[in-house]
């Protein structure tokens, strides 16, 4: 491969995490004074369905669906259909890169009334790329993707709570088997999984049927990933998620429901580091730049969940602009037609991501279509103009009988 290639190459790939890392709390144009967390394999955060990102990418305690298999896992257990799926489609960054989307396909199973099975398939195609040499000529063409594949499991505790765990194959392919004399590049692959529980209680207030749901979720809890050697390892995007919702049925055709979510990424933040008068980056003995405030963020899994929340350079008060807010509303009239409406809300100094959501939602028996669309705050920003498109499909009403775990037998 001739030099240009590897220029070419190395630089869409920088472009890829610059642009991807939109949604792993990272925006283009940062300045060195903010310390912005970005992960490998961000596409596992972004909201893949049409519902919840109408909300504002709350998802965590909304009422269960196939899709569930994102956002909380355990949901799933509260499914009242025996079977059911979706399809997601999101034309991503459209208004910068033409050919780049996100598809998502899920599905789950009723095994008896207190458990659930499902499995997802999650691709995000990065369009393709044109390589040529020193001279111009053509090298042909790549095509980056990633997927990963999870595996679901739900299961009733009591009448009001559950819990679930997901385990999930991460396959990132950003360059291929590249090689050259000094470039040694390869897919990253990884394994996560997701833990999480949900609690319902149904209420009565002032004549009218109503729910509170909570929820919490620690995702892609897994090993690093790296696209080159051992040495060069990268954190999955592992996120803790906290969500409550509440639903009231307003009379027999009107129901509406409110939520909020709240994350917070439980990987290292950048810590700052030391320069010289010369604006040289100062290395110590072994040549690893000295850090003036924050911790290194080379850790361990472990270290880095468990030290996310006590290692930003400011401390507390930069601790609590890492979590970012999503507020949401969804109304239903007579089960058939919903709007939904909602906000995100980041730190300026940790991606700055603000913008509202809108969108509309039809069921007809087994059939369901949801459409969401994306208006940021900022002009011309990447994220503008966002469209996300769900089919859902559920079949039967699940008749397993009445067994329970609060049974006495």
């Amino acid at each position: 491969m001739h030099k240009l290639l590897n220029k070419a190459l190395w630089g869409f790939m920088l472009l890829l995490l610059t642009f991807s890392a939109t949604f792993g709390q990272a925006i283009v144009g940062q300045d060195t004074s903010r310390r912005v967390i970005t992960t490998a394999v961000p596409f596992l955060i972004i909201s893949p369905d049409a519902r919840s990102a109408a909300m504002g990418d709350a998802g965590v305690a909304i009422s269960a669906d196939a899709n569930a298999t994102h956002w909380n896992a355990a949901k799933l257990a509260f499914i009242e259909e025996e079977v059911g799926f979706a399809v997601s489609y999101t034309p991503w960054l459209g208004n910068i890169i033409k050919d780049m989307a996100i598809s998502y396909l899920s599905g789950y199973y009723k095994i008896t009334r207190e458990q659930a099975v499902a499995v997802s398939f999650r691709y995000f195609d990065l369009g393709d790329i044109f390589l040529t040499n020193d001279q111009g000529g053509d090298e042909g063409t790549f095509s980056p993707q990633e997927f990963a594949i999870d595996l679901t499991y739900s299961r009733l505790l009591t009448e009001n709570f559950s819990i679930g765990g997901a385990a999930r194959y991460i396959n990132s392919n950003l360059t291929g088997n590249f090689t050259t004399t000094t470039i040694e590049a390869r897919p990253g692959r990884s394994f996560g999984v997701d833990l999480s529980a949900f609690y319902k209680k149904d209420l009565l207030l002032s004549g009218s049927q109503s729910n509170l749901a909570f929820g919490a979720v620690i995702s892609n809890i897994g090993s690093k990933i790296t696209y080159s050697s051992e040495d060069n390892k990268d954190f999955i995007p592992t996120n803790l998620r906290l969500g409550s919702a509440f639903t009231t049925n307003l009379d027999p055709y009107n129901t509406i429901t409110f939520a909020l979510d709240v994350n917070k990424l439980l990987v290292p933040t950048p810590p700052v580091y030391e320069f010289d008068s010369n604006g040289q980056l100062v290395l110590d003995a072994d040549n690893n730049p000295v850090i003036r405030d924050g911790k290194d963020p080379e850790r361990s899994l472990l270290s880095g969940i468990f030290g996310s929340f006590g290692d930003a350079p400011e401390g507390f008060s930069e601790e609590i602009k890492e979590f970012t807010l999503s507020l949401g509303a969804e109304y239903w009239y007579n089960n058939l037609f919903a709007a939904r409406a909602g906000y995100f809300l980041e730190a300026e100094d940790k991606g700055n991501r603000k913008y509202f959501t809108v969108g509309v939602g039809f069921r007809y028996q087994v059939f369901g279509l949801d459409f969401a669309y994306l208006v940021p705050q900022e002009q011309n920003h990447p994220l503008a103009d966002t469209l996300r498109f769900s089919l859902v499909f559920n079949f039967d009403k699940f008749d397993g009988g009445t067994d329970s775990v609060t049974d006495d037998n």
